[in-house]
């Protein structure tokens, strides 16, 4: 397995925006887009089976881990289009596309406006709408207002894990406790603004790409009602639920890898005839 330490492009608005590959080079790329609150290493308990099939590309989000943290609101169409120059800098044409969280609204948005770009896609914990858009205002001008990001970090590791995972020091809970508490509040804040204006809806029917969507049984962040309506939109996807709460990659890594290593190395089906 080849690797590289992150590295990073800059994206048309000036925003440095971090990536590193792990895999070998001959193997399909299949790119990772992260939850809300982490980085690029939300993914690191999965890289050595997806590199098994793929080259793995990961990336922070702006706002997160290596990557700039403009200030002020975010929107999903921005945070689509880094993705989609951080694809032109590399010479990607085309990819699979797995993200979790705010990574599967990301990896929605690529799926309707750059369907060329994308081969298979994965969302994973996620939803199509996440509304009313005001119930978002006051947790991001608390948070703004806050001292630091130590009563968000224990919101959500709440929001994530289950009770077993949360009691002691659970190994990679701490991690990601970590990662919580080095996130910029501007970078949370400006992702909850996306996260409050989108609304994909009607137009997630419009996704082509074969679609595998993943839900959490016990998420509260993304219901599992959150995963079957998404997938009743996008065209001929598939659904899986799993036993978890948010993190299903963290929670059950086998059962989330089996789904979407299984999804991924399938040829298309007939309901999936790509023109």
């Amino acid at each position: 397995m080849t690797s590289q330490t992150p590295t990073a492009i800059t994206t048309g608005d000036g925003v440095r925006i971090a990536y590193r590959f792990d895999g070998d080079e001959s193997k399909p790329v299949l790119l990772l887009s992260n939850s809300i609150g982490t980085d690029l290493h939300m993914w690191d308990g999965q890289v050595p089976a997806l590199t098994e099939h793929f080259r793995l590309l990961r990336y922070d989000a702006r706002g997160h881990g290596a990557s700039d943290v403009p200030s002020g609101p975010y929107s999903l169409d921005r945070l689509g289009r880094d993705v989609v120059e951080l694809l032109d800098a590399l010479g990607l044409e085309r990819v699979h596309v797995l993200g979790l969280s705010l990574g599967g609204i990301v990896a929605q948005w690529l799926g309707i406006h750059v369907p060329e770009r994308v081969d298979r896609l994965v969302l994973s914990n996620t939803a199509a709408h996440l509304g009313p858009a005001r119930q978002w205002d006051r947790p991001i001008a608390e948070l703004l207002e806050a001292p630091d990001m130590r009563a968000t970090a224990e919101r959500f590791l709440h929001n994530w894990f289950p009770p077993r995972m949360l009691r002691g020091d659970d190994e990679i809970v701490e991690g990601f406790r970590r990662s919580l508490l080095a996130t910029r509040r501007e970078g949370v804040a400006g992702s909850w603004a996306a996260v409050r204006d989108y609304d994909l809806r009607r137009t997630a029917a419009l996704i082509l790409s074969p679609t595998l969507v993943i839900a959490g049984e016990h998420d509260t962040v993304t219901s599992a009602d959150h995963g079957r309506e998404l997938a009743a939109t996008v065209p001929g996807a598939r659904l899986t639920v799993l036993p978890t709460v948010h993190m299903a990659n963290v929670e059950a890594p086998a059962e989330f890898l089996d789904a979407v290593v299984a999804f991924l190395t399938q040829r298309s089906g007939p309901e999936h005839a790509m023109g």
